[in-house]
């Protein structure tokens, strides 16, 4: 385990957690992660994660200006976006449109290699399962900035998935911290269905 590990790791699950607890300063501290994380997907080879960060990274400001400053309609008693749930035409729109874009995605990284050779020497470790949860975890990224409580159901499909994949790849670290991204997942989709529905009383 390298320090870059360790730190990726502690500063992504603490992000987690306080965006569980809606603690806007969670998209701050999501800063710090989306770098480390860059660094270490570039060195194990998992590409579409690497250029995920560089969205993450932008997000991560958008996100605590959203929650932060919402418009008043879209505000909650603390003066912050407030959780709601998405439409169900929406939802399905957004999962057919992720596993279009997965496809793409996914035969563009199986050549990277060959197509910019001088960047990437070596190929694409799992480039359809790296790119399904690269491309569903902007889509969730989206849900958890708009505080749709679906994000989180999305985040455990795509935290089991990346709880393998890493531990494969060898980062057991951070394997475990998406294992641990499960458990936070489900308290998440709980702890925001129950604020969602005492919202609507």
């Amino acid at each position: 385990m390298s320090h870059l590990e360790f730190w990726a790791t502690i500063s992504g699950s603490l992000a987690v957690w306080l965006s569980v607890k809606e603690n806007v300063w969670s998209w701050i501290l999501g800063l710090v992660n989306v770098v480390l994380a860059c660094i270490m997907f570039y060195q194990i080879q998992l590409y579409p994660d690497m250029f995920l960060q560089g969205f993450f990274f932008v997000t991560n400001l958008i996100g605590f200006w959203w929650w932060k400053f919402p418009k008043e309609e879209n505000a909650n008693q603390k003066n912050e976006l407030k959780i709601t749930k998405l439409a169900p035409k929406t939802s399905v729109i957004l999962v057919f449109g992720g596993l279009i874009a997965t496809y793409l995605m996914g035969t563009f990284s199986k050549n990277l290699h060959e197509i910019f050779p001088n960047l990437f020497s070596l190929p694409s470790a799992f480039p359809c399962v790296d790119s399904f949860t690269t491309v569903m975890s902007i889509v969730a990224t989206f849900m958890l900035m708009k505080k749709k409580v679906e994000a989180w159901w999305m985040w455990l499909a795509i935290d089991i998935i990346s709880t393998y994949m890493y531990f494969v790849k060898d980062v057991k670290l951070y394997s475990l911290l998406y294992l641990v991204f499960c458990i936070i997942a489900v308290f998440g989709a709980v702890e925001w269905t129950r604020k969602w529905r005492e919202s609507t009383v």
